[in-house]
Formats: C-alpha cells, structure tokens, sequence
C-alpha cells in the first residue's frame, strides 16, 4: 500500500513567508497546497507557491563537486577550498577573501558562514543579495529606532482604515498579502487604500487614490506630509514629548515643503496630494508599506526616514493597524539580518562599531580573530573583486552576474578573480560559468532549517526530499571548509538544530542593559535549549521569544521604549534629493522590478512551465505617447542602450506607465535571452549610508529595431540559433518556444533543414520575395519542428500549436494547418494565458464573457476557476470583464444606436 505523508514548510519565495503543506509518496514529491495553520497564508498560495512542486526535478542540478570543471569528490573539494583560502589569507591578509550571500539561504547557513568569516577568519567582507533589496530600510530603522526593527504585523495591515503601498507593487511582489488586504477592503469598503509609484501597477486595482509621482521624488512627498501634519496640528505632542526627540529640528526643515511646493517637486495634482495628506492625518489606523521603490535609491535611507517622521509624529506606530512596515523581497532577508549576515553587522543584532559588542561576540564565540571593522558591500565587493583588492571570493545560492547592476562589470571582475568559489543547486547560471570551484547545494524541499518573514515570523523548512547525489546543504559546506581550515571545535555541528541552539543562545547573551531591559530588540533565547524534536515540530512564531515574550511579540514599540540610548526615537531631519542621473533630452528613465509569476533569474521559476505563460519573454512597458514619438508599435522589437550596453525587447504599451519612464522586468539571463539582462544597464550608484543600489532610475536611449524577419519556432529537440540573431527562449511542457530574431539576412529554408538534420519529411511555404518562410518537419510522421516566420512577429495560438509537436501526422492529414498556427475550429483557441493556476487563456475568458455565462470575476472564477486560487490575475480578469462581458457590449450598442 502506497502511503501519503504531508509535511509541513514554509515556501522558498518571497518574504511573505508562507506555509506550504507538502504532499510526499515514497519520497516523491506529488503535490502543494497552502497550509491552512499557518498564520501568514492561511491556506493560500501565489502561483509560483502554487507550482512548486513543478520545480524539484533533478534537471538542471549541480551534482558534484567540480575543480577546474572536474569532478572531485567531497573530501578532495573540502580540502581544495580550504588551502586556497588559507594560501591566500596568509599572503594578502583576511580582507583578502570575501563571501556573497543569499536571502535564499537558510538562517542556520547564513549563521555559520558570518561566524566563519567574521569571528575566525577576521574579514567582514561577507555581503548578501539582501543588500540590493533591503538594507536601506535596516539603516533607517537603526536611525530612527536604534535597532533594525520591524514594529508592526500583517494583522496591522487588515485592521488599519488607510493603507498606503509606496514603492511597493503588493500585488504581483507579495500576492498573499495583497489578498489579504483586498479581502479587509472588501468587508469594509470604508477602508481607503492608497498606491504612490510611478507606474499604474496591478496593486491600484483596489486602490482609492493613485499618486503618479516623478520618479526618486518620494521624500519631497514625505517631508511635505510632515509639514501638513504640523501645519494643521495633526501631530500626537504627548507622544512627540514623552517618546521622541529632534522635533524642533524637523519641524524647522520641513518649513518649505508646502503643499504648492511638493506638488511641483512630485508633478502630481494638488488635489491629489491634498487628499493623501488629509487621509493620514484624519485615520489613526494608518499603515504605510514600502518597498524596493523606496529602498532602491541612492536616497533609500531618507526616504525611509522620512515616512517613519510622519508616523512618529502623529503617534501612528506600535499600535493595531498603525505602523510605518518594510516588506522584504526574499524568503530569509530578515534571517540574514538576524545573524549578522550584511558586512557592516555583527550577529544578533549588535554592531560591529561597538566595543561592547566585539567583546561580548567575541567570548561567546571564543573567536580568535573577530573582526574590528566594517567589510565591504555588494558593489564595492565586486569593484574589489575587480581591481584585485579581493583575491577569492566565495558566491553561495545567488547570480550576480545578472541580478548585480551594471552587471557586464561583474563578468569582468570574477574572470579575472584568482579564486571564484560557487555553491548552487543549477548546473547553468550566469556565474557559474566564472567558478573555479563548484559545490552542489541542497534547494528547497532538501534543505532543513528556519526562515524569518517580514513580520518577524520564524518558520521551519523541513526537509522531505532526498539531495540528488553529491548536493550538500550549505552549512555543512562551510563547517567542513572551516573544520580544513582549523577551526574544528567552533564548527563541530552535527545538525541545523545545534546550529539553531547556539544562535538562540547568543541572541540572549548578556543581553540586559542597567535599567534592567533588553539591550537589543532581536532575543530568541527562550529557544536556546529547544530540543531536537521540538526543533523538528516548532511552530511559526514571531520574535522576541523570551522570558517577558514566552509566546513572541505581535508589535513593537507599544510601550513607547525605543533601543536609542534615550530610549527615544529620533526624528531624522532629510534633505529630500533625486536620483544622481537625470536622463538627456533623447533618455527615458529605466525602472527595472519583478513580474508577476518569476522569481529573481528564474533558475527555480523556469523550471514551472505555466509560470511562463503570462509573460514568456522579455518586455519594454512604455507610454503610448513616447512610443508614438519614437514609432514604436505594440510588440516591436526596441533596443535599450546605455555605456555601450544593449537590452532588446519587445515593446508593450501602456497607459500606466509616465512618459518619461520605460519599465523592464529583472528575471532574464543569458540562459532565457540573447540581450535581456536588465541590471547590466543599471549603473552602480549606491546610497552612501546603506549601500543600497539604484536600480528604479537608470537613463536610457530607446529606438526601435526593423528585422529583416522574425518568428516562431517550437522544436521537440536541442537548437542553437545563428549568432547573428537575437533570440528569446521560453521551455513549455513538450518543447522548446524560440523567438527568433535577424536583422541582416532574410529567411532561409536551407538554414533550418540544416539545423535540423534528422527530420525527414518537411512541409513548408515561401513567398515569392523571400519575406515569409512557415515550415514544419517531422522524423518519421511524428512532429518534430515548425517554424513560423514573417516580417512582422507572426500571429499564432501557441497553446494549441505547441500540443502539436509530438504528434503523429500522417501524409494524407492537413499538415499545412500546422503553418496557420491556429485550430480549425476557432473555439479551440485559448489565447494568452491570464490565470497561470488553472492555465486560462484571454480568449477562453472573453468567449465566456461575450456568450454571457459570466459577467463578474466572481462567475468567471465559478465557471472556469480564474482568479480563485492566489488572485494575482484578478486585476487583470477585472479589466477583461470591463471590457468584454455581455452586458457591457449591449450597453455600448445601445449608446451608439442612441447616438
């Protein structure tokens, strides 16, 4: 009898957070579902937590060690990695060696790998991906609070009557949460919802007010809200007075922030901006979210800042539905900032500019050679890495040869590195190719630890799959390393459960200042002595868990007690600035972000074929007005162009975004794109205080492309296209989609049978001017390739086509429909796929609408199951229903017959 057992684990996304029950048959993973206990989802799940399960294959994995691109085994790897850093750190000193890590690691591998560098080997150059999407807001929380700390909950974000999303496209970055507040606004409709971004995002779907700002110009908009605040007497005096200092200071730096003045600063309406500044002064239950909008920014720290001003001025913090809340972009970014995991942190939240600090790390560690000052970040990391500053450098579960900005310089600098040390899961990403060591990692599902959400929110990751071969989990790569190294004792852990204990342990260490209190907000030493098996069962809890919080903490700062040595917050006054780049007269402003159903450079995501069907290649998301100006149409090719470096994509106009403004999805590598790594033009301008990348504002020249043709082709085997094309390539179910692109030769059938020598049979259509070429060929009846091509980017049914390829078709059969591209029968088609859930395509939707069996998101969901799992394609059903349903057609006859 075949037995099921369901698992209980947190999903590897985003930093949600959410519960994933998982269902596992004789060590096989056969489904996913939202696990209903969990606090954070409460049963849901986004469409990529939907498809994990179709993420776990063993393809694509790294599965043994590899020197020189040599196999080794294990012990040969240890000891390699391990002499050559040792080699180095003795010749060219500890800052001689860095690390680069994941908010993709656990909290237990991010734990020893600060231990290692920091307390043993002597360096802080140990740095994260966290870095790009985070850490402006750890610094300004540490200005204002004295500590990086989260004050409030997701509850807050339900119970609050005015939510503002600044910086923040909540529904396709954080779709879970998203849907819990549509839910809150839909059962008090009272409740007013507010979206500040450039762009007309999917989050304004519910929105009462969008604010269309200019680009960087956020902290005018804050300050001017402070100004407000103080200039209608909306400020909490007995909480500014018992609780805050810096008043005076603020209050005088806003003096010329009026409405009339930040309206310009903005180029938004007055009215609009009016109504936003009387909603927050008029509701004390006020959240306002940010995110990267804000913290990517050469002033991300300001701007944060400058939104924790208003609510520390109004009393609008440390009380149900009223907090200022960073929402991080990775699973375990808050992890990572617990134990220390950014180069200017220590562990446990303490500081590694405070005496106090080195030496209580110091003794708890038994640390023969703690660091004493501060490494280097991300960007300067790798700048280091390039000038020969860093002589190895050891890259763990993250890309950066795509997800860094100005990434060509990143290229160049690990080629030219001595020691390019990489631990992952895939055998293909851009870096990897740069390693001189590789180490098989353990993924999600194989790895076994805990994660810390936005909220604070501690959840297990529990191991229920096998590691294929040789993959080992991170912590017990460094350990074993460190072990080589000679540092045995400090790194004897046989499990992440040990690992867990001592981070507990130190968390509480000492940790009581002389009034009797927490000296540090981050203590989880009510952990410490957790033993295995309630390691293994621990449910999700928020920090702090101690002696005072047993049970953990929804909400910080209720008590009014801030970490300052005052223990006040401090107002932190700001001089509200753009971004550093102002685009030229022929320049577009690049803003880059994530999309709805793909995740960071999509080595997991691209792995889930219906996460590609939404947006399967790169795009350019530009107003209608500007393409008009440049004659760019809809779907055409346009180049993005910057320091000599090229970003080609297709063209998708839209009225939500500014006309100064071009957006471009950060997903695509080298693997998936000829030219579509987006961060390659982002140029490397960090904020001074965080080190915090600017990614949203990047100047660009945009023109379109005219290829001499352009096409389709779907192909069941391998292909590599001509180098003089430009390419983009979608993996479906069966086969293989190419977007194939030339710009200098026309068509040639000579050219595919070439590359495509085992097809024996071949039907196919060329026009007289040798302008469109459509073939299909197959190796004994069955279909093997076809190829559409013209032009213009044919139009075809590419569901229904790609079920085609590996079918028999045999001679006397209408194999020239194939070169149509679409069924016979037009109710076969489906379109574009909208709910990636339940794989719903645009036309199926509309022939539902227009035949009248639906006339609402709700019947469509009733009828074809749209939108009724994670919801991220609700805004987009509304938008067809408005468009397409039966009743909206009728009432657009009837005004024209009228007229």
């Amino acid at each position: 009898m075949i037995t099921t057992e369901t698992i209980k684990t947190t999903c590897p996304y985003c930093g949600v957070g959410c519960g994933v029950d998982t269902k596992v048959q004789q060590g096989n993973l056969i489904a996913v579902s939202g696990s209903k206990e969990h606090p954070t989802n409460q049963g849901r799940l986004c469409v990529k937590g939907s498809a994990l399960a179709e993420t776990v294959s063993h393809q694509g994995r790294l599965l043994s060690p590899k020197i020189a691109n040599k196999n080794v085994d294990w012990n040969t790897a240890y000891s390699h990695v391990a002499n050559k850093l040792s080699d180095i750190i003795e010749k060219h000193g500890p800052d001689a060696v860095a690390m680069y890590v994941s908010g993709q690691i656990l909290t237990e591998d991010y734990y020893v790998a600060n231990k290692l560098m920091k307390g043993f080997i002597g360096t802080a150059n140990l740095d994260t991906n966290s870095r790009l999407c985070m850490s402006s807001a750890v610094a300004a929380h540490k200005r204002a609070f004295g500590s990086d700390t989260v004050p409030g909950c997701y509850e807050d974000i339900e119970l609050a009557d005015l939510v503002i999303l600044t910086g923040s496209n909540l529904a396709w970055a954080h779709p879970i949460i998203y849907q819990r507040l549509a839910k809150a606004k839909a059962e008090r409709p009272d409740m007013k919802i507010i979206v500040i971004d450039p762009r007309k995002t999917a989050s304004c779907d519910i929105a009462d007010l969008h604010l269309p700002l200019k680009p960087g110009s956020d902290g005018f908009l804050f300050n001017g809200l402070t100004h407000y605040l103080i200039a209608s007497n909306k400020i909490d005096q007995t909480f500014i007075d018992l609780h805050c200092e810096g008043f005076e200071d603020l209050s005088e730096n806003v003096q010329q922030q009026t409405l009339v003045q930040t309206a310009l600063d903005c180029d938004v309406s007055e009215e609009s901006l009016k109504t936003l500044y009387h909603w927050f002064a008029s509701n004390e239950r006020t959240v306002t979210l940010f995110s990267q909008g804000i913290n990517q920014s050469s002033s991300g720290v300001d701007k944060g800042n400058a939104i924790i001003n208003c609510h520390l001025i109004s009393g609008k913090i440390g009380k149900p539905g009223a907090t200022p809340f960073s929402i991080t972009g990775q699973p375990n970014a808050m992890g990572g900032r617990e134990v220390g995991g950014l180069a200017n942190q220590l562990a446990a939240h303490m500081e590694l500019n405070n005496p106090n600090s080195l030496n209580k790390v110091k003794r708890f560690w038994n640390a023969p050679n703690l660091v004493q000052k501060e490494g280097l970040k991300a960007v300067d990391m790798f700048d280091a890495v390039g000038n020969g500053q860093i002589k190895a450098i050891w890259i763990i579960a993250t890309n950066p040869v795509v997800s860094m900005p100005d990434a060509d310089k990143i290229k160049q600098a690990l080629a030219h590195c001595d020691l390019v040390i990489v631990s992952d899961s895939s055998d293909s990403t851009d870096t990897l190719q740069f390693a001189d060591v590789c180490l098989p990692a353990t993924t999600w599902g194989e790895k076994d630890g805990t994660t810390t959400n936005s909220e604070r929110r501690i959840s297990r990751q529990r191991r229920f799959l096998t590691p294929p071969k040789k993959a080992q989990d991170d912590w017990k790569i460094i350990c074993e390393v460190a072990k080589r190294m000679g540092f045995n004792e400090a790194f004897n852990f046989a499990s992440s459960a040990d690992i867990f204990r001592e981070h507990a342990a130190l968390s509480g260490f000492e940790n009581t200042n002389t009034r009797g209190n927490n000296e540090r907000d981050f203590d989880i030493s009510g952990l410490a002595e957790i033993s295995n098996l309630e390691y293994q069962n621990l449910e999700p809890i928020q920090w702090p868990i101690n002696s005072t919080y047993p049970k953990g903490r929804k909400r910080f700062f209720d008590d009014g007690q801030f970490y300052t040595a005052s223990n006040k917050a401090h107002f932190i006054t700001i001089t509200p600035r753009l971004p550093t780049y102002a685009a030229d007269c022929d320049q577009l402003i690049l803003n880059t972000g994530r999309i709805r159903d793909q995740w960071h450079t999509m080595t997991r995501t691209g792995k889930a074929h219906r996460l590609l069907e939404h947006i399967a290649t790169p795009q350019i998301e530009i107003h209608p007005d500007t393409a008009a100006k440049l004659l760019i149409k809809n779907t055409s090719l346009v180049s993005l162009k910057d320091r000599g470096i090229e970003y080609i994509a297709r063209a998708n106009i839209s009225d939500s975004q500014r006309k100064d403004s071009v957006f471009v999805p950060m997903h695509w590598s080298d693997e998936f794109a000829s030219h579509a790594r987006a961060n390659s033009l982002v140029r490397p301008i960090q904020d001074t205080l965080s080190g915090q990348p600017e990614f949203k504002h990047s100047p660009v020249t945009i023109k379109p492309l005219t290829p001499h043709w352009q096409g389709v082709l779907l192909s069941a085997s391998d292909f590599v296209p001509d180098k003089r094309m430009e390419w983009f390539k979608t993996p479906l179910a069966n086969c293989t989609l190419w977007e194939l692109i030339d710009l200098e030769t026309s068509p040639s059938f000579t050219w595919l049978t070439a590359a495509y020598p085992k097809v024996d049979q071949w039907v196919h259509f060329k026009d007289s001017e040798q302008r469109y070429l459509s073939a299909a060929g197959f190796i004994g009846n069955l279909l093997q390739v076809v190829l559409l091509s013209g032009p213009e980017l044919p139009e075809y049914d590419k569901a229904w086509l790609a079920k085609q390829i590996g079918t028999e078709f045999l001679p006397d059969q209408d194999r020239l429909r194939l070169l149509a591209g679409f069924p016979a029968d037009p109710s076969l088609q489906t379109g574009k796929t909208i709910c990636a859930c339940y794989q719903v395509g645009e036309q199926t939707i509309i022939n539902t609408l227009q035949s009248g069996e639906a006339d609402s998101v709700e019947h469509l969901g009733e009828k074809l199951k749209c939108g009724s799992n994670c919801g991220s394609c609700i805004p987009e059903l509304r938008a067809l229903v408005n468009s397409h349903s039966s009743e909206c057609i009728s009432s657009v006859v009837e005004t024209n017959n009228a007229a």
